[in-house]
């Protein structure tokens, strides 16, 4: 028995199409073969700020134990699903797939996947590796979801991770509005709380879990563990047949996209960053209601960007004044001819608050009124008595700010699929002995 992993990307595309699906199809073709999955079908998002991805930016790896016989049969199996179900017709949708057959993932390729994580990574470089281990790749058009393949092969999951059961739609309604009992979806994000997330936005009631896409997916769930989210999945009551589900290990809701630069002058374009700085702008208000200021170091100074959807983190940023000392969290917007360089934020963390002051015109020594200026460094005087007052000066007033110290997060609605939402706070894994599958893990 050799273990086998089996990298996918890139089968989709705005119009049809989703990778899970894929993955979905081959975890019950490849059970019918007798392999045994040694893991949950991995679901990795990769950078999500990447100009060229689809929708999240999923690849998929299935682990798998298989007779050394059975090969050649597991291979075409793979690559006959991905050419039936790719989108290839469609410009920019460039399927790609990795057999890799070593038992332990080299630390190579590893590094491979958390650069594909947090930054760009290119063809030419996961060809190098592939050659370097022997491995095998299945590529169609511009062969780009070799690079997503290798990566998820890469990418073990052995820090922090969630889990995601997906249910999908019989073909037939592929493309039509998306029938759950929305209630249902409510009583479980409430009974299965903390340790399911992102089912529904808090402030508007929305139910966030069926995409908008027409893509094959009715409705998935997250949780942190694989029998919470089966759970909150009976509990769930969809309104259309479900044609099969599957529980996915993945690094949704982790922040491992994230990178900490130490100065602003090493961010690039596309790549997710946590900075420091300090505010160097008043945040200002664009037309739709974003939000702007920017933030400076020693290195240089960067604009920040608070969308409207982002909800309480929008309100945030614009309580925010010059001085204040943050922690910024986002992915990097390239320049353009009318935008210099940009943080989308996904948080902010506010770490020291500067002092508001303002300034107040004092009272009438006579008659207490409050003084009227006469001009700069010219005095006051009284409109209701009259005097007039040479030497007084203006006040000054310390205000209380309207925000705290502490972090704050876009809405649940706007939150990217790997953005750890408040709820995962304090839930986090690290380094833990992976337990292996549960009984009933997928259907059929």
């Amino acid at each position: 028995m050799k273990i086998m992993h089996i990298g996918l990307d890139d089968t989709d595309s705005p119009r049809k199409g989703c990778t899970t699906y894929v993955a979905a199809l081959l975890v019950e073709k490849l059970r019918k073969l007798g392999t045994e999955f040694i893991d949950y079908p991995n679901l990795v998002r990769l950078n999500p700020n990447v100009p060229w991805k689809t929708r999240g930016n999923g690849a998929l790896c299935l682990r798998i134990r298989c007779d050394e016989s059975d090969e050649k049969k597991i291979k075409e199996t793979v690559t006959n699903t991905v050419e039936d179900h790719a989108d290839l017709e469609y410009t920019g949708t460039d399927p790609g797939i990795v057999f890799f057959k070593k038992a332990k993932i080299p630390r190579e390729v590893k590094i491979f996947a958390k650069k594909a994580v947090t930054g760009i990574v290119n063809l030419e470089d996961a060809l190098k590796l592939l050659k370097k281990f022997e491995a095998e790749a299945v590529g169609f058009k511009k062969c780009r979801g070799i690079i997503g393949g290798l990566a998820a092969v890469g990418e073990t999951l052995q820090c922090d991770y969630t889990f995601e059961i997906l249910a999908y739609r019989i073909p037939e309604n592929w493309g039509l509005k998306r029938r759950v009992d929305e209630s249902s979806i409510v009583e479980m994000d409430k009974a299965t709380a903390p340790y399911t997330f992102n089912n529904v936005d808090q402030k508007t009631s929305r139910v966030l879990i069926t995409p908008r896409g027409p893509d094959p997916i009715l409705f998935g769930i997250r949780g942190e563990t694989p029998e919470i989210v089966k759970e909150a999945f009976e509990m769930a009551k969809p309104l259309e047949t479900v044609e099969r589900w599957v529980i996915f290990r993945t690094n949704q809701g982790t922040d491992a996209h994230l990178k900490l630069v130490k100065q602003l002058s090493q961010i690039k374009p596309f790549n997710p960053v946590v900075a420091k700085g300090t505010v160097a702008t008043n945040p200002k208000i664009i037309p739709r209601r974003h939000v702007v200021f920017s933030i400076e170091n020693e290195s240089a100074q960067v604009d920040c960007a608070a969308y409207e959807p982002t909800g309480s983190l929008r309100k945030a940023a614009k309580k925010l004044i010059v001085g204040d000392y943050v922690e910024v969290h986002g992915g990097v917007r390239a320049p353009s001819q009318n935008h210099p360089l940009t943080i989308n934020l996904e948080k902010i963390r506010v770490m020291r608050l500067a002092p508001k002051i303002v300034y107040h015109n004092p009272v009438c020594l006579k008659c207490g009124k409050r003084l009227k200026s006469m001009g700069r460094n010219k005095g006051f005087r009284c409109k209701k008595c009259g005097s007039r007052h040479l030497d007084l000066r203006k006040i000054e007033v310390k205000v209380k700010r309207e925000i705290r110290k502490g972090l704050y997060i876009t809405s649940s609605r706007s939150q990217r699929h790997l953005t750890k939402p408040f709820r995962r706070y304090g839930l986090e894994k690290s380094h833990t002995v992976f337990k292996g599958l549960i009984e009933d893990w997928c259907f059929p």
